[in-house]
């Protein structure tokens, strides 16, 4: 099968690879509809995580082909979508909500890898949710969105409480980040602030719900959240980058007791505790347990009530994969999505 392949930094190849085979009773076999480039596979990209020979991809949809003897809750022919963390979703902090935490928690990208054309998905049972029935074709890009922007975007809401009264600021207009703020929406949240300088980011976190637009950055654009809420700060604020300046910024427009939700990968951030302890807020991110959410993300999805296929605004053949990654890198491209 063909697949994606990152030799190091800057150097993606689609070449042949193995095609997978059950290995142990719990696998599945997926044939994939489609599957995408993530913000996060930027960090490889970029040289700032590394990578050698490295199999790429960790969201994905697609049909299952095969499965092991003691998989029960997919059979071949059904539709899926699966979490980008394998999980069993039996152990006790998979019961917690924490499928990302597993304690058989596997990621999938490197050792499995999704940018293919298939893939041996391990725990099928915990890790994969079957649809109602076969999609039709527009549905596909919002179901592969669920795979991972859609329910970390979700996740990262949720942890900050976004809901009913409540004002969310989003940092960061990335893919994830603009999944925040349609997690906000359907959350309830009354007002919705995105963090934005990109004209057509902005006119689609509009689309999603957002209610204003903060284009200033660092101490600026958190004296702009706090003059947009009285002097106190959000309620509810959601980091979607992983940088320095985008963490503090989220701590800084988070109001006194509050909560923040951060899920961008925080490579050589420093927070310095002094600052955090006298934020006095609530902190919780990290991994998303997308699993927790793709039941009811996907039904969502399926009732049309949400449309987070949105965010793929370019769309490639995985043959050309590598100039996707170039796409992102460049900010070309919010999210590329690899047809097959």
């Amino acid at each position: 099968m063909r697949g994606v392949v990152m030799y190091t930094a800057g150097d993606v190849r689609v070449e042949e690879r193995e095609d997978p085979k059950i290995i142990e009773p719990t696998d599945a076999i997926v044939k994939l509809t489609a599957t995408c480039i993530c913000g996060s596979d930027l960090w490889p990209y970029r040289g700032i995580e590394p990578v050698d020979h490295t199999l790429m991809g960790h969201e994905y949809v697609g049909v299952v082909e095969e499965v092991g003897a003691e998989v029960k809750t997919v059979k071949p022919g059904d539709f899926v979508v699966g979490s980008f963390v394998i999980s069993d979703n039996t152990c006790e902090i998979c019961q917690a909500g924490f499928q990302s935490k597993c304690v058989h928690a596997e990621f999938v990208h490197a050792g499995i890898g999704t940018q293919a054309e298939k893939a041996r998905i391990p725990l099928a049972d915990g890790t994969l949710v079957a649809t109602p029935g076969q999609p039709d074709p527009e549905l596909i890009p919002a179901l592969l969105a669920a795979s991972d922007v859609l329910g970390t975007g979700w996740y990262a809401a949720v942890a900050a409480e976004a809901g009913p009264g409540k004002t969310v600021a989003v940092v960061g207009d990335g893919a994830v980040g603009l999944m925040a703020v349609l997690a906000a929406k359907q959350l309830g949240a009354e007002r919705i602030i995105a963090m934005s300088r990109h004209p057509e980011r902005q006119k689609l976190a509009r689309y999603y719900g957002a209610t204003d637009i903060v284009e200033e950055r660092g101490e600026e654009s958190i004296a702009k959240i706090r003059e947009l809420t009285g002097g106190l700060g959000a309620h509810s604020v959601v980091e979607a980058v992983g940088t320095q300046e985008s963490f503090m910024q989220a701590v800084g427009a988070t109001r006194g007791g509050g909560h923040l939700g951060y899920v961008g990968v925080n490579y050589d951030v420093q927070i310095p505790g002094i600052q955090l302890f006298f934020a006095g807020i609530h902190t919780l991110g990290g991994p998303a347990p997308v699993r927790r959410f793709l039941p009811e993300l996907i039904q969502l999805i399926w009732d049309k009530k949400i449309d987070p296929g949105k965010v793929f605004d370019l769309t490639l053949p995985l043959e050309q994969a590598p100039e996707g990654y170039k796409a992102m890198d460049e900010r070309r491209a919010t999210k590329v999505l690899l047809t097959l």
